[in-house]
């Protein structure tokens, strides 16, 4: 015997939700309805609701307060929701409160007789769940856990892979299990978001996502189960026994699921199909979807199997890098970059690009750059140290499009640095900027050089071409000029002089001034001092005149 509330404010929509559906056919006894929250609420007071069907948007308190305050008052009532707007944050907010499901209007009356089922069969189950003991509440709440555990522990070895070592870990923990059971596993991978989502959308999301698996891939949880993994991947394991075990239907119930997590969820998600195979299998089986997984560097929305044929890399043949180099010499970065992308499409629709060609392809490439960069005198590893570029080459192998955005990258900061050296004068100016800004620090020929990412010896090279001084004269020059400035001019001591452009140590000052300009410091202070005095005397005395 079961209630159901509707609750919408628009009586048209209530009475078509009466009318369009078999209640009594599918168990509903009592039907009551309700055109706002304050309505609902009077009729909770009153009457045992087990399932309410309601309304999103209403002009008197929207149906997720409503849900609310059902949560808090009758926390056993199923809740499923209607609404005319496919809106995350809606079906967001709904999953956190705890609502069974979330249709859109018009409402597919078939849809609508699924999800009240549903909602039944859960009421079933909980009604079932506090008839037993306080032990039996406890195991039967935390039997998934237990069974997901058994099952990670064969995954990943800690359980041995032979059928009598596993049967005895099945006994041990009290989990029902046969050595006669068989199953067909489908790796599950979530392998890029489509929009840009926080760490608890992204929990939400992922916990949607593992709700439409169970759905779509195993029909019921009788019919299998589904083990979490962690990073975004999850394994369902078919029961052999049901109707998913044909791989021609599990294959289209994958391709459902993939194409409903790309639609409703913003994520790209691969599926991996194994082979039908008892339990103590299932670690060697997994490892090979695991393989598979990684060899897909193409496709982030798709369905393989470990049936497909696998291609063949024989035609395999590399791009003719020697061009790319002088696409790349020549700052033509629009033509490299789209030569760079049409390759790694070819090569994906052709069946060749996996990991192992994806890696020898992105090491090729660094390698043509890395050439280019070293004959222009600049080096690579400045260029290419910085945490954005760190991040891009991590991820470069996760996928074709990781590669892109990688080798994008790398083409933009070859080119600019390239076109700085191509123009020395704009390198002198750097270089000549980069030491005025640092007069007061102990920097070298070396320092100087990482600046515009060059080799010190290159550097020095084109410096002296430009200037007609080496880099250390030119650094020498400017801080002796500084300081003769400053002794002139100021009243500061000598040792803060020294310290002023970078000099540490006061004897090398001292030493390293009265070489270039004849005097030690002190000295000319004294002399050019006592001519400005009497520069000024004259100028006096002629005013006076």
């Amino acid at each position: 015997m079961s209630r159901l509330l509707i609750v919408d404010d628009e009586p048209i929509a209530v009475e078509g939700l009466k009318s369009g559906v078999d209640w009594p056919g599918i168990g509903i006894t009592r039907l009551f309805e309700a055109y706002s929250p304050d309505q609902a609420k009077e009729i909770f007071r009153n009457e045992p609701i087990d399932i309410l069907l309601c309304d999103i948007e209403m002009p008197q308190g929207t149906g997720l307060e409503l849900l609310e305050w059902v949560r808090r008052h009758y926390p056993r009532t199923e809740t499923i929701f209607l609404t005319c707007h496919a809106d995350f944050q809606y079906a967001k907010q709904a999953m956190q409160l705890g609502s069974l499901d979330y249709l859109l209007k018009p409402i597919p009356y078939g849809e609508l007789t699924e999800a009240v089922r549903k909602a039944m069969r859960k009421l079933d189950q909980d009604n079932r769940l506090n008839e037993f003991s306080q032990y039996g509440k406890y195991w039967v709440k935390h039997q998934p856990l237990i069974v997901e555990r058994f099952w990670l522990d064969i995954l990943n070895q800690a359980i041995p892979g032979d059928a009598a070592a596993q049967k005895k870990a099945a006994e041990e923990r009290n989990i029902p299990y046969s050595q006669e059971m068989t199953f067909v596993p489908v790796l599950i991978r979530i392998r890029r978001w489509y929009k840009e989502v926080s760490l608890r959308d992204e929990k939400v999301l992922e916990y949607a996502i593992r709700k439409s698996a169970e759905e779509l891939l195993l029909s019921d949880l009788e019919s299998g189960l589904l083990v979490s993994l962690g990073g975004g991947c999850m394994l369902a394991l078919a029961s052999g026994e049901s109707v998913m075990a044909d791989e021609e239907r599990l294959r289209a119930a994958c391709e459902k699921f993939v194409e409903a997590c790309g639609s409703f969820f913003y994520a790209g998600v691969a599926c991996y199909i194994g082979e039908s195979a008892q339990g103590h299998h299932m670690a060697s089986i997994y490892s090979r979807l695991r393989r598979l997984d990684a060899n897909n560097v193409a496709y982030d929305q798709r369905v393989f199997s470990l049936h497909d044929p696998q291609a063949s890399m024989s035609g395999h043949l590399p791009p003719d890098m020697s061009m790319w180099a002088v696409l790349l010499k020549e700052a033509k970065r629009a033509e490299l970059s789209k030569a760079v992308e049409e390759y790694l499409k070819s090569q994906a629709a052709s069946g060749q690009l996996n990991s192992d060609t994806l890696n020898r392809f992105i090491q090729d490439f660094q390698q043509m750059v890395y050439y280019v960069l070293q004959v222009k005198g600049i080096q690579a590893h400045q260029l290419f140290g910085d945490e954005r570029s760190t991040e891009l080459i991590a991820a470069s192998m996760r996928s074709a499009n990781d590669s892109l955005n990688w080798l994008r990258h790398m083409i933009g900061r070859s080119m600019e640095v390239i076109a700085d050296v191509d123009q020395s004068q704009s390198v002198v100016d750097k270089v000549k900027a980069y030491i005025r800004e640092n007069l007061d620090k102990d920097i070298s020929r070396e320092d100087i050089a990482h600046s515009v990412y060059l080799n010190p010896d290159y550097l020095t090279r084109i410096f002296k071409k430009e200037t007609g001084l080496s880099i250390s004269d030119y650094l020498l020059q400017q801080r002796l000029e500084i300081a003769a400035g400053l002794l002139i001019n100021t009243e500061m001591s000598v040792a803060s002089i020294a310290g002023k452009i970078g000099y540490a140590n006061f004897s090398h000052f001292s030493r390293m001034f009265k070489k270039y300009m004849q005097l030690n410091p002190v000295e000319y202070r004294s002399k050019h001092q006592g001519e400005r005095f009497a520069d000024g005397s004259r100028e006096s005395g002629r005013e006076k005149s």
